[in-house]
């Protein structure tokens, strides 16, 4: 039996987790961790996901909750998720994370710590979603340079980081088929008179706005024709069971720096 600890469990996403890895086959809950200070520090943890009285107490002491698990699942923060796979290398413990917004720099920093212990990073931890990177990188290599690049998501109001993890990797997968650099072709603004489009170029475009869970779609936009590929999250169910899937995957790994394609096998 695989024990999954879950970091911001009292939180909308943690909740689902919990419920997530309930529902699961050959795993358990072992812990759950809030932040210090946090409200519900105490409380039995399937009282607050609704899922009935689990005899998990939401807990502060991340190193206690560290040393009871065999995987942590992260949804939270950057700097938390870092602090975080810092603790767990120290006691080669796996995690899962699937928070965004992360800076080149703390991106290698994660890359250094995995050198300890197997880590799962991914931006979006949906099947379906993951499945489209794999079809974006053919379309995109299909199609070539005779088709103009638009990338347009939506989140729900609360979202702190722009654009999207998710939007992020799909330029990344797109720029990447079409041998483009990312960081030099995605545009995030156009005002004004900005003259004629470039054919390099990726338009990266933010929507925010009330309980949007997540949107995303790619225009592949032509000369007479047009291809969109899109996805909707209609619940936050399919991130935590997918989290769930990653974490029964990654224990048995070595170490190092996966995501959800690996986890799914469409490498």
């Amino acid at each position: 039996m695989i024990k999954i600890a879950v970091c911001g469990a009292a939180g909308r996403m943690g909740q689902r987790i919990i419920n997530s890895i309930i529902e699961a086959e050959g795993v358990e809950l072992s812990g759950a961790l809030e932040r210090p200070g946090h409200a519900l520090v105490g409380q039995d943890v399937g009282l607050i996901a609704g899922c009935g009285e689990l005899g998990v107490r939401v807990s502060d002491d991340l190193n206690g909750i560290i040393a009871g698990c065999d995987v942590l699942i992260d949804f939270t923060a950057p700097k938390v998720s870092l602090r975080n796979l810092e603790a767990c290398a120290l006691k080669r413990k796996s995690i899962v994370i699937g928070s965004t917004g992360f800076t080149p720099e703390e991106r290698a920093l994660a890359v250094e710590l995995a050198r300890e212990i197997p880590v799962v990073i991914a931006p979006n931890m949906s099947v379906g979603v993951n499945v489209c990177f794999k079809i974006l990188k053919d379309i995109a290599k299909t199609l070539g340079d005779d088709f103009d690049v638009e990338i347009v998501e939506a989140h729900h109001r609360l979202k702190k980081d722009a654009p999207s993890g998710t939007a992020v990797r799909m330029g990344e997968v797109v720029a990447e088929a079409l041998g483009r650099d990312y960081n030099k072709v995605a545009t995030f603004h156009r005002e004004g008179i900005t003259g004629e489009r470039t054919k390099e170029e990726i338009g990266m475009q933010t929507i925010r706005g009330g309980d949007i869970i997540g949107e995303h779609t790619v225009y592949f936009i032509g000369m007479g024709e047009r291809i969109e590929l899109s996805h909707r999250a209609m619940t936050r169910d399919m991130f935590s069971r997918g989290s769930v899937r990653a974490a029964k995957w990654v224990v048995s790994q070595k170490p190092g720096i996966y995501d959800m394609q690996d986890v799914l096998g469409l490498r």
